[in-house]
């Protein structure tokens, strides 16, 4: 066989698989759980203003051409409190970045503080590190960037500089299409069609708990939780009964609301979207439950589903 004939069949080869982790890091607030979801293409990590609304290691996947890109949403790196919650929390963060192939370290474009450089310290040398200048639809004058990002680039080694908006289709194509070539030639983990690797159980609790911070504002402390104690699946009906987990009896009375209506607002908006994501008939249950200082227990944690 001649040389020529080799070099033609190495270009009929298709291209090998790649796929890898891909770590999505900052500190609370900074558009964490919003660039996820919009990389996935569809709602995987719940998302409001209250920090700490992630509280678990997410799994996001899109396949796309030959690339699997499983991204991996993190916690908000926590400084301020030193419940046994925030610990647990941080344990999370630290655990993910030894595993994975890049990390995305987001910030809010022409922002750094010490919050966001405590998480830049915990990156472990060695790996490709992403700075992701988030919200850049909120940056006035463009120019103002070029001596933040000059004064980042003497911070740490970024192996790329991405400005963008996680909200702006064509900035997360962008993204995916930069990211790609980080990613190590092997087989694919999952299924072409694979979004998460989250339980439908698990996205219920996790849906509640964001209508819940949404619907509560300010008014109720981040140590709520929830807790599902019941999910069935009927054929195309999912019958769901959840524990709004609080420590206060004057936090049991936000949650509930003047007449209920608060409780019944919660479960009905939680309702519309678990039948969206799950395509499926849904039916919420939903009580509020006192547990005093579960955030500090280190066994409630633990029941609860804190890793």
């Amino acid at each position: 066989m001649s040389a020529d004939t080799d070099t033609s069949a190495d270009e009929a080869r298709p291209p090998a698989q790649r796929c890898g982790l891909v770590a999505i890091v900052g500190r609370p607030n900074v558009g964490k759980s919003t660039l996820l979801n919009a990389l996935v293409g569809q709602k995987v990590s719940i998302t409001s203003a209250k920090a700490q609304t992630t509280r678990h290691r997410i799994t996001g996947i899109r396949s796309v051409a030959d690339a699997q890109f499983v991204f991996v949403d993190t916690p908000g790196f926590q400084t301020k409190h030193n419940a046994a919650l925030n610990r647990t929390l941080n344990r999370t963060v630290q655990g993910v970045l030894g595993d994975v192939d890049v990390v995305l370290f987001v910030v809010e474009a022409g922002r750094f503080g010490l919050d966001d450089a405590k998480v830049l310290a915990l990156i472990p040398p060695g790996k490709p590190v992403f700075l992701i200048a988030n919200k850049l639809d909120t940056v006035l004058r463009r120019a103002d960037l070029a001596p933040w990002l000059k004064g980042m680039q003497e911070r740490h080694a970024f192996a790329e500089f991405v400005p963008l908006s996680a909200k702006k289709d064509a900035d997360v194509q962008r993204l995916l299409g930069i990211v790609r070539p980080y990613l190590p030639e092997q087989t694919w983990f999952y299924d072409a069609d694979t979004l998460t690797d989250r339980s439908e159980k698990f996205l219920a609790s996790e849906i509640i708990r964001e209508k819940l911070f949404r619907l509560t504002g300010d008014e109720l402390p981040y140590t709520s939780t929830v807790v599902i104690d019941k999910f069935e699946e009927e054929g195309n009906l999912r019958r769901i009964s959840a524990s709004i987990v609080v420590e206060r009896d004057s936090h049991k009375g936000m949650v509930i609301g003047n007449g209920g209506e608060r409780l019944k607002r919660i479960g009905s908006e939680a309702r519309q979207e678990l039948e969206t994501l799950m395509d499926a008939k849904v039916f919420i249950e939903l009580w509020v439950k006192v547990r005093s200082g579960w955030a500090d227990d280190e066994a409630h944690l633990r029941s609860y589903g804190y890793e």
